[in-house]
Order: structure tokens, then C-alpha cells, then sequence
């Protein structure tokens, strides 16, 4: 025999039915709910499911390594003994040092065993837009110290191309919702409150292009996260000519290793767009989540970034530029100084509007 139980959304107490009132009463938080709604619910939550994420494997269709005649003969290995960065360059290009730990002693040798990628966005910003566009960062930190802007120095400043792998997929996503709406009313010498409670949910079909996570190891993800977005509508066949004066790193994080953060972006995103069509109520909580990645591509590009490194009282600080919008981002050293007075200043101000409060009440 197969008996029906039905839990409390609220409390997930055992719900009985009760007579009189004609619905499902929780005898524990005393909450009601209609049959039929609660029966809804109940099919809702089965029917979500788990996540589950699938991605086709990565194949020949992303970075086909199907390089033109002589094409690598114009192209040469600059390998780091210090940090193991590679980058590849072409005979044009001279590295003087490594662009990630600034070693000089950089070991030529002939590229070989690499992916072509598929796609390339060109430089835009040149180095003068790189220092501009840190100058500006600086001037709006007010916790920066006074003397970094005159006594830090620029240890390098270099143009490299980045490895990223670009993410394609098709997502089916449902989502279920507690949400509640809350009425007050007084009656004698009485106040009441009201909480109703309403079962959301919102189901449908989204396609993602071209979600970007970068290839390299020594890259810090946040920073190239920070970035972004790098405007697709400038991206083109890749093509050796456009490595002329760069460098361009070999990635060291492939495809398979990136799928995961890449799927996590993808669900958040996914979550936030549904959470967006969920409103006129006074509280809303996820309860179930069911979300599939399906008929996933994987694409290999080149991304220009300006790398700048400076040093501030024996400590590196490296920033990255957007080598084609121009956005900067970094980490700045901080004033003790300063902060102490922001936050004695609040406080003030804090302390003042309190005082003010308690005087007219």
C-alpha cells in the first residue's frame, strides 16, 4: 500500500488534515495550506531534480592544431627556467624578459606540439594607454598612500596575449521558490499578522556564447575576471601576423580543468535571471534547483592584456589592462593612516546622527 505523506514547506513537520478548516494544518507551526496547493508543491519538488552538468569532449574542433605550411617556422618558444612560463612569439618579436617574474634569462627554442587557436582579439591600447590608465587608477584610491604615487617604480610593462578558452552550451533550467507575503491588521486591543506562503516557479530555455575562462596558471582568475568583457564583435581568425612585436603564452590550464568554474558561472548566472522575475513578495528562498548544461563546444583564443608590475617599499604589485577597452585592475597598497581617519569620521558622523535621533525622541 502506498501512503501519501505530506511535510510542512515551513517546518517540514508532518502535515495532517484538518476537518474543520478543510486544509493541511501543521501542528507545530501551525501554518495552513490549501490540498491542492500543497499537492502542487509536492510534484513541483520531485519533478526539479538534481543538477547535472554535460559537455560534449573536447575535440578537433577546438584548436585544431591544423597550422598552415611553414606557419610554426615563423614562430619561436621563449621558455622561463625561473617561473616555466612559455610564451611564444614571432622572429620579430624580442623577449627581453619574462613577463611574469621578470627573469632575463629566457631560453629560445622552436615552437612545436602547440594548438592554433582559433580565434585572436587584437591589440588596441598601447603601452602609453597601459601607464594612462594606471595613473588614473591611482588617483581614485582614497586609502592609497600619498608617496606610492612618487615613489613606486615600474619594473615592466608588457603586451601579452593571454590563452582563454571560449564555452558554448545550450541550459534547460526549473527553479522553486518559498516565497511568502506578509499583512497586518489590529482589531481591539489585538495586532495580527498574516504570512502566506506561495509556491514559485519559474522554468526555461537559455543559450551561452563564448563564456571566457583563461588558460593560464600563472594568471590570477580574479584579475582576469575583473577585466572583462572583451567586445567579441573585434575577434577574428587567428592568424600568425597578429603575434608581430607580442607575446602570446602557451596556456597551462586546458579545457577540462576550466569546466567546472565556467559551469558554476553559468548556473549563477542562470539563477539570477530567474531570481529576477520573482517578485512582489516580502521573502523569497530557493528550495530546489534543477539545471542542465547541454550540447557544450569549446573554442581556444588569444585576448590581449597589458601586464604592469611596479614595486612599492620591496613589494610587487601587478596590474592588468583590457588591451582592447582599456580597463585596469589591481591590487593598491592601503594607508593605515588614512583608513584610521575614514573610519574615526564615520563614526563620528555615525555617533552625531544617533545623538541627533535620541534628542527629538
Amino acid at each position: 500500500m502506498n501512503v501519501q505523506e505530506y511535510k510542512c514547506p515551513n517546518c517540514s513537520g508532518a502535515l495532517p488534515f484538518d476537518s474543520v478548516s478543510g486544509k493541511m494544518k501543521c501542528p507545530y507551526c501551525e501554518a495552513e495550506f490549501d490540498a491542492e496547493a500543497l499537492n502542487v508543491w509536492k510534484i513541483s519538488q520531485e519533478k526539479t531534480g538534481e543538477e547535472k552538468t554535460e559537455w560534449e569532449n573536447y575535440s578537433k574542433k577546438s584548436g585544431s592544431g591544423d597550422w598552415q605550411l611553414n606557419e610554426l617556422d615563423m614562430l619561436d618558444f621563449n621558455e622561463c627556467p625561473s617561473c616555466g612560463a612559455t610564451v611564444v612569439g614571432d622572429k620579430n618579436t624580442i623577449a627581453t624578459c619574462c613577463p611574469y617574474c621578470g627573469n632575463t634569462n629566457i631560453v629560445k627554442a622552436r615552437a612545436s606540439g602547440i594548438l592554433k587557436p582559433d580565434y585572436v582579439i587584437p591589440f588596441k591600447k598601447d603601452k602609453a594607454a597601459a601607464m594612462q590608465a594606471l595613473e588614473l587608477f591611482q588617483k581614485r584610491k582614497p586609502l592609497l598612500p600619498s608617496a606610492f604615487n612618487t615613489e613606486n617604480r615600474i619594473e615592466k610593462i608588457q603586451a601579452v596575449y593571454v590563452p582563454f578558452w571560449l564555452y558554448d552550451c545550450d541550459v534547460k533550467g526549473r527553479i522553486t521558490y518559498r516565497a511568502t507575503r506578509v499583512t497586518g491588521w489590529a482589531s481591539g486591543d489585538y495586532n495580527y499578522t498574516k504570512t502566506d506562503i506561495y509556491l514559485c516557479t519559474r522554468e526555461g530555455e537559455l543559450s551561452f556564447e563564448k563564456v571566457p575562462a583563461d588558460g593560464s596558471e600563472r594568471m590570477d582568475d580574479i584579475l582576469m575576471d575583473s577585466i572583462e568583457p572583451f567586445d567579441y564583435n573585434t575577434m577574428t581568425d587567428f592568424n600568425t601576423a597578429y603575434l608581430s612585436g607580442y607575446l602570446a603564452e602557451k596556456y597551462d590550464v586546458d579545457a577540462e580543468q576550466n569546466k567546472e568554474r565556467v559551469n558554476t558561472r553559468i548556473r549563477n548566472s542562470v539563477e539570477q535571471i530567474f531570481r529576477q522575475d520573482v517578485t512582489g513578495y516580502a521573502t523569497v528562498h530557493k528550495t530546489a534547483s534543477g539545471i542542465n548544461l547541454e550540447h557544450g563546444t569549446i573554442r581556444y583564443a588569444l585576448f590581449p592584456v597589458w601586464l604592469v608590475s611596479t614595486v612599492y617599499k620591496g613589494k610587487n604589485y601587478t596590474f592588468a589592462m583590457n588591451g582592447q577597452s582599456g580597463k585596469l585592475s589591481g591590487t593598491l597598497p592601503v594607508s593605515a593612516k588614512r583608513a584610521a581617519v575614514m573610519i574615526s569620521s564615520i563614526f563620528a558622523a555615525l555617533t552625531a546622527i544617533f545623538s541627533t535621533i535620541v534628542f527629538f525622541l
